[in-house]
């Protein structure tokens, strides 16, 4: 058996390319945050993690390029050996002391964020507690470690409890959830979750990826709820609020210190550039000084929420500037994409998967720089081709 025989036999992608409803890969030829260009069409852009909108901030921009001036445009090392800058550490700092944690490490994304924390940590003797709907990332770094993986039904408590029992008292207990889930836009119930924990032995930690900058005036999902302190680990990545790219865990020092030593995703890759350092840290003072960002993207959400809502659309529980249009089925989803982006606006066809079967949907989200004028073409668009191609 030629272990490339499945790729010649992946022929979905051509088989779509063919068809011209391919909605993946789409080549931008300009992005300036609220808009973006392609293939000399203007689309508003309903479909982006940028929720502040930072990424063409001027504070932002600035910074980044200061720091190559400064610093060059690589550090070609990992932190752990010769690619550690003092820029790095101030990071760092200010990032654990506005997540209210005493500590923070940075890492080069995200997606190693997670991989490296949780495969730090869980051991041949711990088990890994899952919420069903958590990231891809999450789910990754349970399977590189070495301990247990189980999962629990989707902020759902009680099954969370059921998990919890079935787990006997001499084993380390890691649970880890979103604050915000990224399809769906719905809040994890921190509370509940913390007194869980305490219960039975756990730590909690959570990844905030989609709510640093949206919730909690900006600070996330346990400031959202006044639980700072009850939750063990905050994670976040630059590549949504802060306009950047990598990613950071933040908790209690000696527990900082020891994934510092052990996360194979920090030691083994090269730091983040010194211009992704440099603008997560305008970004952050941008949070700091224009606190009304925040409660503008949270006000649009809200406002297209309620809109699509009237108009007949399902948005299933979000809170956040995260607005799914649910749909349940591949091909529909992928023709509503098609019909929305042929009329101007940019969104995101979530396909089975990357969600559970019957829950395929589009994936709409906003940002505060989006205008008044911008929202309502979006929604008039929304409203017009849902007429017209029967999804509402």
């Amino acid at each position: 058996m030629d272990i490339f025989e499945k790729c010649a036999q992946f022929t979905i992608v051509r088989e779509a390319i063919e068809g011209g409803y391919y909605p993946y890969f789409i080549p931008l030829s300009e992005n300036e945050g609220s808009e973006v260009m392609y293939g000399g069409h203007r689309l508003i852009m309903c479909g982006s993690n940028n929720y502040l909108g930072l990424t063409t901030h001027p504070k932002v921009k600035e910074a980044a390029i200061e720091a190559i001036r400064r610093y060059g445009t690589s550090c070609t090392g990992s932190r752990f050996l010769n690619g550690n800058l003092e820029l790095h550490e101030r990071l760092e700092q200010e990032l654990a002391e506005w997540v209210g944690k005493p500590a923070a490490l940075v890492f080069s994304t995200g997606m190693q964020t997670n991989l490296g924390t949780i495969s730090a940590l869980v051991d041949r003797s711990d088990v890994v507690i899952l919420d069903k709907y958590d990231h891809a990332s999450i789910v990754d770094g349970a399977r590189l470690a070495w301990g247990e993986t189980k999962r629990f039904r989707h902020n759902d408590m009680q099954d969370l409890e059921r998990v919890l029992k079935s787990i006997p008292e001499e084993k380390g207990k890691l649970v880890v959830v979103d604050g915000v889930y990224s399809m769906e836009g719905d809040i994890a119930p921190l509370p509940e979750l913390i007194e869980l924990c305490r219960r039975y032995g756990a730590r909690l930690m959570v990844d905030d990826a989609h709510s640093v900058g949206v919730l909690g005036g900006g600070r996330g999902t346990a400031a959202h709820f006044g639980v700072t302190q009850e939750v063990d680990l905050i994670m976040s990545t630059f590549s949504k609020s802060f306009a950047s790219l990598g990613g950071f865990i933040a908790g209690e020092e000696q527990v900082i210190e020891y994934i510092q030593h052990h996360a194979r995703a920090l030691i083994f890759s090269a730091s983040i550039p010194p211009a992704n350092a440099a603008a997560a840290l305008a970004a952050l003072d941008v949070m700091r000084q224009e606190p009304e960002r925040v409660e503008r993207v949270n006000a649009i959400g809200e406002r297209v929420r309620t809109e699509l809502k009237r108009m007949g659309y399902q948005t299933g529980n979000s809170q956040t500037p995260i607005v799914p249009i649910l749909i349940g089925d591949d091909m529909r989803t992928v023709f509503a994409w098609k019909a929305l982006f042929e009329a101007g606006l940019f969104v995101n066809p979530v396909l089975s998967p990357a969600v559970p079967e019957g829950r395929q949907l589009l994936r709409t989200s906003y940002m505060a720089s989006h205008t008044d004028e911008q929202i309502d073409r979006a929604l008039e668009l929304f409203e017009k081709v849902g007429k017209q191609i029967g999804l509402i």
